[in-house]
């Protein structure tokens, strides 16, 4: 594998565009919690609200639940601004209607860093990704560019969302081609905790005690990442400039 570089730290403000609640919790979120606490700004904005995620509830009964699990979840690693667009869950469409939701979310938050989830098909050989996930990864890659073009979109400027052009990078975390990693030594607790938020969604996921089931997961990637990073734990992301 080849190695992995330290991720940009002259920005200041970042905007996590993701499928679903949870998404950012699989690994992504020890390191905004670094983040968060050297002082730099993080939203959160969920494609849906992940209501197909429970077998065992209704998409009308889930809904509430995982909204209030990722508020509870993003507050714990630092972020208190969590938006959703309420695109339906599982059908997640590529495209030009996400893709001027996820510009409009770009010129109002005005992010250098946006950070979302793998685009490719597979997360290791055998594993294969889901298709919201693939949908977000691609539309959040072309909307960092469609964000500053005052003529893609055009009526977003008559809405107030004068064009951004200052995205500098795009993250997809748990890439197989990842390129970047962070350390999270220090944070790799604080991601547990977050990931811990969404109970009703674990507990649905696993017969496994959630905190084994958490911590088990977490810290085995963060270690093998860690490993080709040179610290005990690290997250990696697959970085694109623009």
């Amino acid at each position: 594998m080849s190695e992995l570089l330290a991720m940009p730290e002259d920005w200041t403000r970042a905007l996590a565009i993701v499928a679903h609640p949870d998404d950012m919790e699989y690994g992504a979120a020890a390191a905004v919690a670094g983040w968060t606490r050297a002082g730099r700004e993080v939203a959160y904005l969920m494609v849906s609200r992940g209501e197909a995620g429970i077998d065992t509830m209704s998409p009308e009964e889930c809904a509430p639940v995982r909204d209030a699990e990722q508020r509870a979840s993003a507050a714990v690693v630092g972020v208190s601004s969590v938006e959703f667009l309420d695109h339906r869950d599982g059908v997640i469409e590529a495209g030009v209607a996400l893709r001027r939701d996820l510009a409009a979310a770009i010129r109002r938050h005005r992010p250098e860093l946006v950070i979302t989830l793998n685009r490719r098909d597979h997360f290791m050989p055998g594993h294969w990704n889901s298709a919201d996930h693939r949908a977000v990864g691609e539309s959040v890659l072309d909307a960092a560019n469609d964000a500053g073009n005052r003529w893609i979109f055009p009526e977003l400027a008559d809405e107030g969302l004068e064009p951004w052009g200052g995205v500098r990078w795009v993250a997809l975390a748990a890439s197989p081609e990842s390129t970047h990693a962070v350390d999270v030594t220090d944070t790799i607790e604080v991601g547990v905790a977050s990931l811990l938020e969404h109970r009703a969604y674990i507990s649905a996921l696993t017969d496994e005690d959630p905190e084994t089931y958490v911590r088990g997961f977490l810290t085995t990637f963060a270690a093998g990442a860690g490993e080709r990073f040179g610290t005990q734990y690290a997250t990696t992301f697959e970085l694109i400039s623009f």
